[in-house]
């Protein structure tokens, strides 16, 4: 048995249409299309960690007339109400369509509702925005999902819910959120460490084994109830079946709940009493609203949704006595002694699936499958770990691919449906389809998708996820390539080319970057799936012609973008200027530059298999000069500051640099390519004709310092062929960027780069524009503006996506500049470095992040000294973003997303 037999999307060709039974194409409308993805999987991934952490206050659940998807579904209404789009749960799997679900509950006899997901404040309720309020670690995976291990932290007291929401309402932005640490709840370690691992012994065949540890220093009860239940498709007048659950009673043991689906099929749920003799109760009820409880309306069924919480936790009847339902658990109650550890067996397996060795009464044929599938997963990552790997940095770089892989989640959104409502639910109000991406009716999701982070961020991100394909491709790369075509297939891409960005809000734009991923995770990947290559290079050429329509407004090849994924790092809010005033952006134009050039380097390795490529490759060199050629017109370049700049155009035509030293001054750097040589001369020497005569007609010398645009070309005689370097930011604009970026009184922080420079601290950057005055000054860590909402900051904490781009780009630089060009890193110290080693530096302070130093200490953790102490230290967090100045870790607590590149900078290199 292998944990990874073969890959997640097979060949990319369709399967052949199975015969659809006679009813069966009534039952697919709630579907609304047959899914690739779904239906390409290889057999291993049918089932995985699919389930979200997270399924209220999303806009999927939103039917209101505000769009206030936080108070339209609150924490308090997830428990009794069931969910249109999606589920949510603990340590949960899914089947690929999230029919059946599979998760874990708790309860310390003490809570007033069973611990079934975690609990967190909704955006308004918290004083830096959404934040979740659990402890929990995604401690390991595999990328068939064979093997995967899961850690939570349960308070042994009752679960302070009303604190929490309370103090965090009482603090400012100016004040840290209030954590579940901040309560004293795990004061002399009174807690449950609860470790929930899966290992599968086929495709449909999953044991789950829960081990609770009693903490603290006295014995107490804990109630480990782990659920089974099916997705509501039924209830909303779409016409799916109602499938069903029931006991099945065996004489000497608790017996089986059987559950059966009309498309999933058929599964069994065995449970083993424990070794103390502990056997579990079977508990019924149905995945329904409580509608009388909510609403005071009657309820559809007799035993709702919280049936089963209502039953554990007071005695009450809401449980079926007939033991049939579509919601079920397994009940067991143990007594824990302090430091005891107390284990729960169960299995869940489809009726093809009948290996009785791996049943959870048969202790060690169970228990021998689970050493199994983490014998071979260390295997699998010592061939991923580059040789001579600290046993810190492999811990951290597993755990990274472990956040990674258990944020693939199920994702239904058919926005034509959510827009217009369902047959048997009141219609939505008139403003509901005003309220956002109403202009996106084509959107019709119905996917595995790699999320951000399953609690805060529970949906897509487009530029989020393309840097976590370039992590995937490290472990699954076909699964990396799958993720960057769904975005551009035609039940996400609008037609006119754009991309969604993300739920709250598709028309915003994000920086983009799908090319550069496209590229990366082909090269990762060792060069060869050129069928790969081209599909995407054909869709992305539609979502390029949009940027260059809709973006240049005023057709000087100088963009706007506005938001860009940079939440609030000038001192105006980019996507809404001042009336009359445009906005011309550094970044946004930069990273058009950055899309030429990624768009180039395809073309180039599409022209080694078709040489009618090489006449692309020369369109997107003349988009580069032209872009170029428009940053210098406009003056982005400060060639006194050394810098580049936003620019603010007033309504009388004048321009207004925005002198804010931020990574939007970096973003050009980023634009750098490195042609080491086409594989045929002829086509190397037209390519250079060819710029050099586009160049020229503009009265551009090769080397003409007074210009954006830079070209620098070498012979290389011993392989025969020109070494070309296209660039934004030529190399001696390159010193006097990097002088400031490296600076560790600017923008250089010990664990990477700020997103603003720390100057900006006692020099705050502001501006009057008609009476109103807008700056900006430096916050290492949350931010205390508004502008945008949430915890949204990049005002000086540092980020892994540009650091990533920033180290990617230096060691594009190194390859052509080589050895002899160096800089001073840090600026100030003497030591001068090539941009090789200066890109090394930077990988190594932000990895620094994680590992312990010389006390045990991880930077992350800064806040949080217990996260350091014997039974928390082996867990790492990956946040959202980290103080500028300490590198403590903030924002969102499980950023396994884009944080998740560590990975890739641990790995090193590939391609």
């Amino acid at each position: 048995m292998t944990a990874h037999p073969e890959p997640f999307f097979g060949t990319g060709r369709k399967r052949a249409a199975e015969p659809v039974a006679a009813g069966e194409a009534a039952r697919m409308d709630e579907v609304g299309r047959l899914d690739e993805g779904p239906e390409e999987a290889g057999p291993w991934y049918q089932w995985g960690p699919y389930l979200a952490e997270r399924g209220w206050g999303t806009v999927r659940e939103d039917y209101s007339a505000t769009g206030d998807a936080w108070d339209f579904f609150p924490y308090d209404h997830a428990r009794r109400r069931s969910y249109r789009w999606n589920e949510d749960g603990m340590a949960g799997l899914s089947d690929l369509r999230q029919d059946v679900c599979l998760g874990l509950a708790l309860w310390n006899g003490r809570d007033e509702h069973l611990k079934e997901r975690m609990f967190g404040l909704g955006g308004p309720q918290g004083n830096h925005g959404e934040d979740v309020k659990e402890k929990w670690w995604f401690t390991d995976a595999t990328p068939s999902h064979a093997w995967l291990s899961w850690r939570y932290h349960y308070p042994q007291a009752a679960f302070p819910y009303q604190d929490l929401l309370t103090t965090n309402q009482e603090r400012t932005r100016t004040e840290p959120e209030y954590e579940l640490v901040d309560t004293g709840v795990f004061d002399e370690n009174r807690y449950w460490a609860v470790d929930v691992d899966y290992a599968k012994a086929s495709p449909t065949d999953i044991c789950m084994r829960i081990r609770v540890t009693n903490r603290g220093p006295d014995a107490d009860t804990i109630h480990v109830i782990p659920h089974l239940w099916f997705r509501n498709t039924w209830g909303w007048g779409r016409k799916s079946a109602l499938p069903q659950m029931w006991h099945q009673p065996a004489s000497g043991d608790p017996g089986t709940i059987v559950a059966q689906h009309w498309r999933a099929g058929a599964y069994r749920f065995q449970a083993a009493a424990t070794d103390a003799g502990g056997q579990p109760i079977p508990l019924f009820c149905d995945n329904a609203t409580n509608e009388e409880e909510l609403w005071g309306i009657p309820n559809k069924s007799p035993y709702p949704k919280d049936g089963i919480n209502n039953h554990v936790v007071s005695g009450a009847p809401t449980v079926n006595p007939n033991r049939t339902g579509t919601k079920s658990a397994w009940w067991y109650r143990a007594d824990v002694a302090p430091g005891e550890t107390v284990e729960f067996r169960l299995r869940l397996s489809s009726e093809s699936a009948e290996h009785p060795e791996y049943h959870p009464a048969s202790a060690h044929g169970f228990t021998k499958l689970f050493d199994t599938r983490r014998a071979e997963a260390d295997e699998f990552y010592d061939t991923v770990a580059p040789d001579g790997l600290g046993a810190d940095e492999k811990a951290v770089m597993r755990q990274a691919f472990a956040g990674m892989i258990w944020g693939k989640q199920f994702y239904r959104y058919n926005v034509a449906l959510w827009l217009d409502g369902d047959p048997d639910e009141p219609p939505p109000p008139p403003e509901h389809k005003h309220i956002r991406n109403a202009n996106w009716r084509n959107v019709d999701c119905y996917d595995v998708i790699s999320m951000p982070d399953p609690w805060e961020y529970p949906w897509f991100a487009a530029w989020d996820l393309a840097f976590h394909t370039v992590v995937f491709a490290h472990i699954d790369p076909t699964y990396a390539k799958y993720q960057l075509l769904l975005m551009l297939r035609e039940w996400y891409m609008h037609p006119n080319g754009a991309i969604p960005a993300y739920e709250w809000n598709f028309d915003d734009r994000n920086p983009p970057v799908h090319a550069w991923a496209a590229i990366r995770v082909f090269e990762i990947d060792g060069g060869w799936d050129y069928d790969f290559l081209e599909r995407v290079f054909h869709k992305l050429l539609v979502n390029f012609t949009w940027w260059i329509n809709r973006v240049d407004k005023q057709g000087n090849n100088v963009f706007e973008g506005g938001f860009l994924g940079l939440d609030n790092i000038g001192p105006i809010d980019r996507s809404n200027v001042p009336a009359g005033c445009r906005l011309e952006q550094a970044d946004g134009t930069s990273w058009m530059a950055f899309y030429c050039l990624s768009m180039l380097r395809i073309t180039l390795r599409l022209a080694e298999h078709d040489s009618t490529y090489g006449d692309m490759a020369l369109k997107f060199l003349e988009h580069f000069a032209a872009i170029t050629d428009g940053m210098a017109e406009v003056n982005m370049w400060d060639p006194t500051d050394g810098f580049f700049y936003d620019q603010l155009v007033l309504p009388d035509g004048t321009r207004e640099p925005l002198r804010v030293r931020s990574v939007v001054g970096l973003i050009p750097v980023l634009a750098a390519a490195y042609i080491p040589g086409v594989s045929h001369l002829e086509q190397a020497q037209k390519l250079r004709r060819r710029f050099f005569k586009f160049m020229s007609k503009r009265d551009v010398a090769e080397a003409d310092m007074d210009r954006s645009g830079f070209v620098s070309t070498q012979w290389d005689a011993e392989n025969g062929f020109w070494r070309i370097l296209l660039t934004v930011v030529d190399p001696e604009r390159l010193r006097l960027v990097l002088a400031d970026a490296l600076d560790e009184d600017s923008l250089l922080s010990p664990y990477g780069l700020r997103s603003l420079s720390k100057r900006h601290q006692e020099h705050p950057f502001s501006l009057e524009i008609d009476g109103t005055e807008y700056s900006i000054d430096y916050e290492p860590a949350e931010s205390r503006t508004a502008m945008y909402g949430g915890n949204s900051n990049w005002r000086g904490p540092v980020w892994f996506p540009i650091n990533h781009l920033v180290i990617e780009s230096l060691e594009r630089y190194y390859m052509y500049l080589g050895d002899d060009f160096t800089v001073e890193c840090p600026t100030g110290s003497g030591q001068m470095m090539n941009l090789g080693e200066v890109a090394d530096e930077l990988r190594r302070r932000m990895i620094s992040l994680f590992l312990p130093d010389d006390n045990g200490r991880r930077p992350c953790n800064l806040r949080y000294p217990l996260f350091d102490s014997p039974g928390w230290q082996p867990n790492v967090t990956f946040n959202e973003y980290f103080d500028g100045d300490n590198g403590a870790g903030l924002g969102a607590d499980h950023q396994t997303g884009w944080t998740g590149l560590v990975a890739d900078l641990i790995v090193g290199r590939r391609g």
